[in-house]
């Protein structure tokens, strides 16, 4: 299956440490390799980079790596292809716009036949996948529920897990979503994070050869969560989130937990 990772803080950051062990498992440590992505949101903006080939060997996985993009959201996917062809149609993640803002989607997992079955209205797929069909799926069901922003955000969570519960009926679906300024990660098999704040200490990377002191790269008061399908670093203590879970995340905190 493919994997994931994501990151929430409350300052801009760049995810180069995180980033330099996740594009190992797209060929490298991993068999992840067809395909590979990272979007970033940044003041108010948003840019993303997708390549079908493998990002082990991608030059443009090595020009993130060393580039530091800061970001308060970041999500990246590597992608072992199960349904589609592999090509820059099929590569995660995807966005779609809904209330003026660019929302960010990536899915791990394989769903059965019955997604193609998923009713669409505003949103329509551009590849094959069927992550990118439960996406148009997805993204349809809120817009129809909440044409508008609503006023209080713990309902649009609350529907928000309903259809993720949904979809992992059909098989596994583990998601990350974004809508700039939160950061929404639902469990179906396979999710982990960990949240670094001060007393920073240092790291050290499990699929490369890398430490870093973060005490040296940041302040007291900086949050900075990662979450990724297995933990990337081997010397730190990474919560497993739970099947049916979903967290919602901003500046680098949990705003919000349903469970099933």
């Amino acid at each position: 299956m493919c994997e994931l990772l994501g990151m929430s803080a409350n300052v801009p950051t760049d995810i180069c440490f995180s980033f330099s062990g996740f594009l190992h498992r797209g060929g490298g440590t991993g068999p992840h390799r067809d395909g590979w992505g990272i979007a970033f949101y940044e003041a108010g903006g948003y840019r993303d980079f997708r390549d079908p080939h493998p990002s082990v060997d991608s030059p443009i996985a090595r020009l993130i790596r060393d580039y530091p993009i800061k970001s308060h959201v970041v999500i990246s996917h590597i992608r072992q292809a199960n349904v589609g062809q592999v090509k820059l149609a099929n590569t995660h993640p995807f966005t779609r716009e809904m209330w003026g803002r660019p929302w960010c989607y990536a899915h791990n997992g394989q769903l059965s036949e019955a997604w193609q079955e998923l009713p669409l209205s505003f949103y329509q797929p551009v590849g094959t996948t069927d992550s990118e069909h439960a996406f148009c799926w997805l993204m349809g069901e809120l817009r129809q529920a909440f044409p508008e922003p609503p006023q209080d955000p713990e309902s649009l969570w609350c529907h928000l897990h309903r259809l993720c519960e949904q979809l992992r009926g059909l098989g596994v679906f583990n998601l990350l979503l974004a809508d700039g300024e939160h950061l929404y990660t639902y469990c179906s098999s396979k999710l982990a994070h960990i949240t670094r704040r001060a007393p920073f200490g240092q790291a050290s990377l499990s699929d490369a050869e890398l430490n870093v002191n973060f005490a040296e790269h940041t302040t007291p008061n900086d949050v900075v969560s990662v979450i990724a399908t297995e933990p990337l670093t081997d010397n730190e203590d990474w919560v497993r989130m739970e099947p049916g879970e979903l967290l919602v995340w901003r500046d680098g905190e949990i705003q919000g937990r349903f469970k099933t």
